[in-house]
């Protein structure tokens, strides 16, 4: 059978880190470096430039994902980029980011899941390669969440930065095993009952333009701490694997009491949680790969390796991936 295999990973930070002490100055937010730690563990995250957009930083992280790979951009045969802050309603980001890699042929679309769309991506583009249709794959979560913050909200615009994460996935042939390398099975699951608690005012075809991002916080946590421990559950029951089995948890990047809990859910030493809240804060579908490449560049992850990503999103959406690297 047919694996997709990370071959690569690719991310990028824009400009210079914004502490939470320079965030509030900037924006007259009656907070404090404290008060914010101790509720999401975010000390900092990066700000785009005004003249930047999502394409432009998914770009770079997939370049370096290709040079990670040791993969030439001619070799690409799609694109999924999984964004809530596309340039435009069309073209879609991933066209505009293989335009950016000089790609002509092929094809690329936009997943939009929120924070789980690196996780739905990552599961389109295993599906599209199973079934033969993609032999090498850039997989791009890039995000801009700066544009669409209500900065007079501090219980929402501390929350969130600006980032792109991407990994390059290879087709391989497998015997389908949970020792062999490749994505082994992703999981997931949506309740549109629940769009209200996390969402972006407006769009395209009913205001007329996007708004910006409002949050029930207290329900969206509530629903993240049970919907993503009854995934992961889900993922490894369907692998025959147990808590025991997980070399690394690679969570959504959202809050470090989340991940905190999750981790102790399977049972996991803090030091086997990648854990980057605190560096660059919510970057939505960006997150989890921005996680992955740093785990990756230190060298904490490594060849067979099996690691467990989860998220969970606006939507509502969730999902798990199981992947061996």
């Amino acid at each position: 059978m047919i694996r997709a295999v990370i071959a690569g990973c690719g991310g990028y930070l824009p400009g210079a880190p914004v502490s939470n002490d320079a965030l509030a100055a900037m924006h007259g937010l009656e907070t404090s470096d404290a008060w914010i730690q101790a509720r999401t563990g975010i000390r900092q995250r990066h700000l785009a430039d005004a003249g930047a957009t999502a394409s432009d930083l998914g770009a770079i992280a997939a370049r370096e994902a290709l040079a990670s790979a040791g993969i030439d951009a001619a070799e690409v045969d799609a694109v999924i980029v999984a964004t809530s802050t596309p340039d435009s309603a069309f073209p879609a980001t991933a066209v505009r980011i293989q335009a950016h890699l000089g790609i002509g042929h092929g094809f690329a679309f936009d997943v939009a899941a929120a924070c789980t769309g690196f996780v739905y991506a990552l599961s389109i583009a295993d599906a599209m390669m199973r079934a033969g249709q993609a032999k090498t794959v850039l997989v791009i979560g890039t995000e801009i969440y700066s544009r669409i913050l209500d900065w007079t909200d501090r219980s929402t615009c501390v929350l969130f930065g600006d980032g792109a994460g991407a990994v390059v996935l290879r087709a391989t042939e497998s015997a389908g095993g949970v020792a062999d390398r490749g994505i082994i099975s992703t999981h997931l699951h949506a309740d549109g009952r629940q769009g209200g608690i996390l969402h972006i005012e407006g769009g395209a075809g009913s205001t007329g333009g996007p708004g910006l991002l409002r949050m029930a916080g207290k329900e969206v946590f509530r629903h993240a701490v049970a919907k993503l421990a009854a995934v992961v559950d889900e993922a490894l029951a369907a692998n025959g694997l147990g808590h025991g089995d997980v070399r690394w948890l690679v969570p959504h990047q959202a809050n470090i009491r989340i991940i905190d809990a999750m981790g102790r859910k399977l049972h996991l030493p803090p030091e086997q949680v990648v854990v980057t809240v605190d560096r660059h804060a919510n970057t939505s579908a960006a997150s989890i790969p921005l996680a992955l490449v740093e785990a990756w560049r230190d060298g904490r992850i490594r060849r067979g390796d099996l690691v467990l990503m989860e998220a969970i999103g606006g939507g509502l959406t969730w999902g798990a991936a199981l992947a061996r690297f």
